[in-house]
């Protein structure tokens, strides 16, 4: 594997100037160099300067992932102000409690839904080749930015109001360091970007690639399509069980895979490395600016051990991670407020264990709950839920009960419009009796709307509602 260079600018000009004719990124209908590449974020810097885009400001960036909004991100980074990636789902009423808090200077909006932006100052990226003569913006210098806010990353919002997470590029780019330690991503290599950059798994992919000098790609095509020269991509076991499955797939030369929002079976990993394609599966937080554990995905249930940069520790069954790419904490009324840590230990809230010399996740320490005596950890019941073919997630949410003071629930977000019942039945030998669920629901739409993880708040907040009506 070859040794990283060492990045002492900003990574699009370091790697202009190193290999400017290498190709640094796919579209589906064009291809941009290095020494391209550069040369447009430095004129869309200087067209924000001019429109009055200065240090330390924040600009919102709304919309899915685009060439667009991604050169976008790096020419606000490069002036030194800060990036607000927002999901184009979040309804409008949680983003006017939000917003207020997050001291947003500039919009750029890619969506046809600008009213919650209306008493926001717009930032113009279409024009800039009107405006742009001889004079080019001098970037801020790397090294007084490079431990600066560079990024506003919401946390899931799984226990209720989002949290913006900030981050300094050194933190991306030692995230990226500990992926790429582990992972045989090289130059000549291709990263799908198919995470949104408004998640901090997408905001990675950008990372690992800009510390790599690697290539990305962005693309709007079907998965088979889109994966056309790509060596490397994010995805859940569903789209890789899809791809495999794909007669048309064997066109693809798609090297290894990084897994994540479910279980991995066995038999997926196997196939996969049939065709010569790699699976990993790991453990990450917003906090820590993605990936903290990895291993290549064998079938058992741990996340692998700390990657590059990375210590974790479990104090009274609780997760708690140092780390290099740690979070400088939350932006709430124009403050960085401090992360729930211990002499800089951050406590996850994660429950977990050591076994057979690998980390396991064993859920969430504020999720338990007690039903006749016995405590109920929901993610037990979950992981024996989704290990079913035709389950692509689910929640065991807890509502009070005369006899029992809490009896669990589960919502389940079913695949392919397989009948509830089904899974009840398929369950009832694979549970203690307390485990049971009293009720069944299927997830409604709603509850997908918030980003690539659902809100167990809301979720929660949407059963009690249910079952008040029954």
């Amino acid at each position: 594997m070859a040794a990283l260079v060492p990045i002492n600018d900003w990574p699009w000009q370091h790697w202009a100037s190193l290999q400017p004719d290498s190709i640094a990124l796919f579209t589906d209908a064009e291809t941009y160099t290095w020494s391209a590449l550069n040369q447009q974020i430095s004129h869309l810097a200087t067209y924000f300067s001019m429109q009055g885009l200065s240090r330390g400001q924040c600009v919102v960036l709304r919309g899915k992932n685009s060439i667009e909004l991604l050169l976008c991100q790096l020419a606000i980074i490069t002036c030194g102000a800060k990036v607000l990636p927002l999901n184009p789902r979040l309804p409008d009423s949680l983003l006017e409690q939000l917003l207020p808090h997050l001291d947003v200077n500039f919009v750029i909006d890619f969506t046809d839904n600008a009213k919650v932006f209306a008493d926001y100052s717009g930032l113009d990226y279409q024009l800039y080749y009107h405006f742009i003569g001889d004079d080019v913006f001098q970037p801020i210098n790397f090294h007084d930015a490079v431990n600066q806010p560079a990024t506003l990353i919401l946390t899931s919002g799984s226990t209720g109001l989002p949290k913006a997470a900030v981050h300094s590029i050194c933190a991306h780019l030692n995230s990226a360091d500990g992926v790429i330690s582990a992972m045989n991503y090289q130059q000549d290599d291709c990263w799908l970007l198919s995470l949104p950059l408004f998640h901090v798994s997408g905001q990675g992919i950008v990372w690992r690639w800009l510390l790599r000098g690697g290539r990305i790609a962005l693309r709007s095509q079907p998965l088979v399509e889109t994966l056309q020269g790509v060596t490397h991509a994010s995805l859940v076991p569903t789209q890789l069980w899809r791809l495999l499955n794909d007669p048309t797939s064997h066109e693809i030369k798609l090297k290894e895979v990084l897994l994540g929002g479910a279980m991995i079976p066995t038999s997926l990993t196997t196939l996969a490395a049939s065709r010569g394609i790699v699976c990993w599966s790991g453990y990450g937080l917003t906090e820590m600016a993605s990936t903290v554990c990895a291993k290549q995905a064998d079938g058992k249930s741990g996340v692998g051990i700390p990657l590059k940069g990375k210590q974790v520790r479990l104090v009274d069954n609780e997760i708690q991670i140092q780390s290099t790419s740690q979070a400088m904490g939350y932006w709430f009324d124009g403050q960085i407020k401090p992360l729930n840590s211990i002499d800089g230990w951050f406590k996850t809230n994660d429950k977990g264990a050591f076994i057979d010399g690998e980390y396991q996740i064993l859920g969430r320490l504020d999720n338990l709950f007690i039903s006749g005596g016995e405590c109920i950890q929901p993610e037990d019941i979950e992981s024996i839920i989704n290990s079913h073919p035709q389950v692509a997630q689910s929640f065991i949410i807890p509502i009070d009960d005369i006899e029992f003071g809490q009896r669990p629930v589960a919502v389940i977000d079913l695949l392919d419009n397989v009948e509830l019942e089904i899974i009840a039945c398929w369950l009832k030998d694979k549970l203690a009796p307390y485990q049971y669920p009293a009720y069944f629901y299927p997830l409604v739409d709603d509850l997908k709307s918030g980003g690539i993880k659902v809100s167990r708040q809301q979720v929660k907040n949407w059963v009690l509602e249910v079952v008040n009506l029954r």
